[in-house]
């Protein structure tokens, strides 16, 4: 297993699991980061943080230490 922060540009995976503290795992599931949904990893800003993915239809940023939290599967 891998985490989503890992991924390269232009990848398209499956979220496996979240895993973190209870606060930063109820934000990430709170913007329709859940087991099960697909997430397409679109670009990296210049020095690599953040990190823009589209989830659901909508595209949104995280920060690299945010992804280390997202389990995926390719």
């Amino acid at each position: 297993m891998s985490t989503l922060n890992k991924v390269k540009r232009g990848k398209k995976v499956r979220v496996n699991k979240v895993v973190g503290n209870c606060a930063l795992k109820r934000r990430i599931m709170d913007m329709g980061i859940t087991k099960g949904v697909e997430v397409l990893v679109k670009k990296f800003a210049p020095f690599g943080d953040p990190l823009e993915i589209t989830v659901r239809g909508y595209d949104l940023s995280l920060r690299k230490n945010e992804a280390e939290n997202i389990i995926i599967e390719y």
